[in-house]
């Protein structure tokens, strides 16, 4: 282990001297591209109107919290904050996407209230730089343990390994850069720069008030830090923060290597070898994404490249191996992370929206590093697909998880059947509202005479390159169309540079890079390449054709890239995929969904893996309009015997904007996998259910039925309650069948406004070796009263029972209720 350090501290030594010397590509700056298209930008004006109020709104208990510090730390401890460790993340995510938006479009009543945010987050501040609320309010105590995934340690940076102390303040210091490029205001820069001095110092040189003075020396569990810090050299120009965020790379694996199962096992948070040794995707899907971001970040801004060889195998080990056709990443519950090999599961698919917005972050930074566009295309499937699955249309509903079939009953969503609101744990929703702002920065990048069109969709800009300043303006109906019309005007008659536009890879044999999926049929027009209306000599090179001539005011280049339907399938080690074909056009995945199809889709087959005629057609009204559906012939089963049908596809990040319904990716090849019902309700019956009080006219059995509430009010079915029985604590007893290797447990809350109300609180156990153990919550996880839906818990690592109880204490003038209880076991 020492060696391992000594050899990665030398490392460190020799990339620092190189810092920020290699020239690398520059994307133009978000703020400087002007959309115009009919796809991006009325999601950009959802995103001021809609989603960012609303994310600012739910995310006030964050602002609260932080009021309260700063109250504790000005003398005054009448309010105590609740106990969290990432709440305040999530406001400095959505903190960061309100920023972007200010720099297109100053808005003074939003800023203003930015400001008084950052006010707030100024005085929970210490005078040493040290921002951690759970710390300075001395309340991490009362949550849970000091120790476990789920604890904060005993006092500041005791628990690095999951306190979220040092993730939060990545997330801060993201937001405060987007704010001062925005804004020119220096406050919460300042704040930020304050904070990471801070922490250089406790890590890395030692603070007597911090580890008995000792440098802690310990990468964080959660990374994050390290991409914001390399933000904040590039932004600052100090190259303390990008040392930082090499030393913090560099010990990982190394000083400390956690020991336990699930989120305390060494894979978990990449911490199990050194990141030069790396191989494998492995641990929860986020933090590897950003921590391979980070890497990526390091690689382009130095010479020797420290990580590219371990990228580069961690990179195909994804694409070869364990990435969804949608781009999604960590496809298996109980960690959210990466499963085995080819473990590609559908229905019970996990792929975190947080994920898919790290595959973008993390590709994207990889395309700048190696200037190779088959990083562009894994990037763009994976925000086109999942990441942008994520929200819904009206930008006030989310998506934590992304399956690729849904069988319109199971709830998979954090329960619930469908979207959500909000979520307890409100990484996925802050994600997306600062994501989207972002695109614009992703369209173009330049490298000395070079422009790159990287992604596609209207737009102009203006971009200074070494010859001189060129207009561009670009319009395209992308992702519906493949041709793609670009006008260039420079600053002087017959300047030269180079224009290099971007062939996707769906555009060859294969949707995606990667040895994982290949499309069944040969139906593959080639692309055409035009300088003002003459076609033109295109050669492919890394991803991309290359026009290198002197340049004229107007001139006109047009790519032109059909956009046929295809069918995909998987390899043979995918064996969720087996006899299976997924439709795709362009850069969208298709999925077949109940309300475009008069009843369940599981119904659906197709007699073989041929690419038949297919109907392209545009949605003309309702929340989808403008959206392009394809229609495909195939067999549908019914009354027990196969019919021919048409199957209506839509792009999958829109499904589930019209209710929730059944809907499928991977439609069957095979008559034995079609269905014309998805079955019973997942849960099912319980072999003995007791409780400590049930009201007279209620049924304890409901709880061991296949229920189904409509909400939480839903008076059209039998309940348990322990009316009238108020303020007082009260348990459900549950035996299972069998042994089962618990995945999740679901609650649906009974509400009437009165006499039965949601817990006050309320938590698990589970039976072993004759006695009850508390329930091991999974680190992200809360037991969550949301009325409406299912509240989802899930074991932090494989827990095998038989028997469970929910413990509820009701609040002081009401009984608890409870519609229905599922418990679903790992496949």
């Amino acid at each position: 282990m020492r060696f391992h350090f000594l050899v990665a501290m030398l490392l460190l030594a020799s990339v620092i001297t190189k810092a920020q010397q290699k020239e690398i590509l520059k994307p133009v700056p978000f703020n400087e591209v002007k959309l115009e298209d009919q796809f991006w930008l009325p999601r950009l004006k959802t995103q001021a109107e809609t989603l960012v109020p609303f994310a600012l709104d739910k995310t006030n208990p964050a602002v609260e919290n932080l009021r309260k510090a700063g109250q504790i730390l000005a003398g005054n401890n009448s309010e105590k904050p609740f106990p969290h460790r990432f709440v305040s993340s999530d406001l400095y995510k959505v903190m960061e996407g309100a920023a972007y938006l200010l720099k297109i479009k100053r808005d003074p009543k939003l800023e203003k209230q930015l400001d008084d945010i950052i006010n707030i987050i100024g005085k929970a501040q210490q005078k040493d730089g040290y921002l951690y609320v759970a710390h300075i309010a001395d309340v991490a105590k009362k949550y849970r343990a000091f120790w476990g995934p789920s604890g904060m340690g005993d006092k500041p940076y005791s628990w690095v390994v999951h306190s979220h102390e040092l993730y939060n303040m990545g997330h801060m210091y993201e937001g405060a850069i987007a704010y001062f490029q925005a804004t020119g205001k220096r406050k919460w820069l300042d704040i930020a720069e304050k904070n990471a001095q801070h922490i250089n110092k406790v890590f890395f040189v030692g603070d007597k008030n911090y580890n008995n003075g000792k440098p802690i020396n310990q990468a964080p569990g959660h990374q994050e830090l390290e991409l914001a810090l390399v933000k904040m050299a590039r932004v600052t120009n100090n190259s303390l923060y990008l040392d930082m965020a090499k030393k913090f790379l560099a010990i990982r694996g190394i000083t400390y290597v956690p020991e336990g199962k699930g989120c305390m096992h060494p894979e978990y948070a990449q911490q199990h070898k050194p990141l030069t040794e790396q191989s494998r995707a492995v641990g929860h899907s986020v933090r590897a994404a950003y921590l391979y971001s980070a890497m990526a970040d390091v690689n382009s801004l130095t010479d020797e490249e420290p990580y590219k060889a371990a990228l580069d195998r961690i990179w195909h080990n994804i694409v070869d191996t364990k990435m969804h056709i949608t781009g999604g990443l960590g496809a298996v519950h109980g960690t959210e992370g990466f499963g085995p090999e080819y473990v590609l599961p559908n229905k019970s698919a996990y792929d975190e929206t947080c994920a898919a917005v790290g595959n973008v972050f993390f590709n994207f930074r990889m395309f700048l590093a190696e200037k190779d566009g088959r990083f562009l295309d894994v990037a763009e499937v994976a925000l086109y697909n999942n990441a942008l699955a994520g929200v819904n249309i009206d930008g006030n509903k989310f998506f934590y998880t992304n399956p690729l079939e849904v069988d319109g009953q199971t709830p998979f969503n954090h329960g619930r059947k469908g979207r959500s609101p909000w979520f307890g744990t409100a990484c996925c929703p802050s994600n997306i509202a600062r994501l989207i702002p972002q695109v614009s920065g992703m369209m173009y990048a330049i490298e000395d005479n070079s422009i790159y069109c990287a992604f596609y969709g209207s737009n102009s800009t203006q971009i200074q390159l070494e010859s001189g300043k060129v207009a561009v303006s670009q319009q395209t109906n992308y992702p519906f169309s493949g041709k793609v019309d670009i006008s260039l005007s420079p600053e002087k008659a017959g300047q030269q540079f180079t224009v290099k536009l971007r062939v996707p890879t769906w555009a060859t044999k294969q949707f995606v890079p990667g040895k994982l999926y290949s499309y069944t049929d040969k139906n593959l027009p080639e692309f055409k390449l035009f300088v003002n209306g003459k076609k033109a000599k295109a050669t492919l090179d890394k991803g991309f054709v290359s026009i290198n001539r002197k340049w004229n005011k107007n001139d006109k280049v047009t790519i032109d890239i059909p956009m046929p339907a295809h069918f995909n399938k998987a390899i043979e080690e995918v064996k969720d995929d087996k006899n299976r074909i997924a439709l795709t056009r362009g850069p969208l995945v298709y999925c077949a969904e109940e309300v475009d199809n008069n009843g369940i889709v599981q119904r659906f087959m197709f007699d073989n893996e041929k690419m038949g005629k297919f109907a392209v057609s545009t949605i003309e009204e309702g929340k989808l309009k403008g959206i392009d559906q394809v229609t495909v012939k195939g067999l549908e089963l019914k009354k027990g015997k196969l019919k021919k049908a048409n199957i209506v596809f839509t792009p999958y990040y829109a499904w589930n904007n019209r209710g929730d319904a059944s809907m499928i990716i991977w439609t069957p090849t095979d008559k034995s996998m079609v269905s014309e019902n998805t079955g019973t309700v997942t849960g099912g019956k319980f072999a003995k259910v007791k409780a400590s009080h049930t009201f007279h006219n209620d049924h304890l059995s409901v709880i061991s039925a296949n229920n189904d509430p409509k909400n939480s009010f839903d008076n059209s079915m039998k309940r348990w309650t322990s009316y009238p029985e108020k303020g007082k604590k009260q348990w459900v007893d549950i035996t299972l069948k069998k042994r089962t290797n618990l995945q999740s447990i679901s609650i649906y809350w009974y509400d009437d406004k009165g006499g039965v109300q949601v817990p006050k609180n309320w938590n698990l156990q589970y039976w072993h070796k004759d006695h009850w153990h508390d329930f091991p919550l999974y680190v992200t996880d809360s037991y969550s009263v949301f009325i409406n839906q299912y509240n989802m818990v899930h074991p932090a690592g494989e827990l095998k029972t038989d028997r469970i109880r929910i413990n509820m204490t009701a609040k002081e003038k009401a009984a608890v209720g409870i519609l229905d209880v599922r418990v679903e076991a790992v496949n």
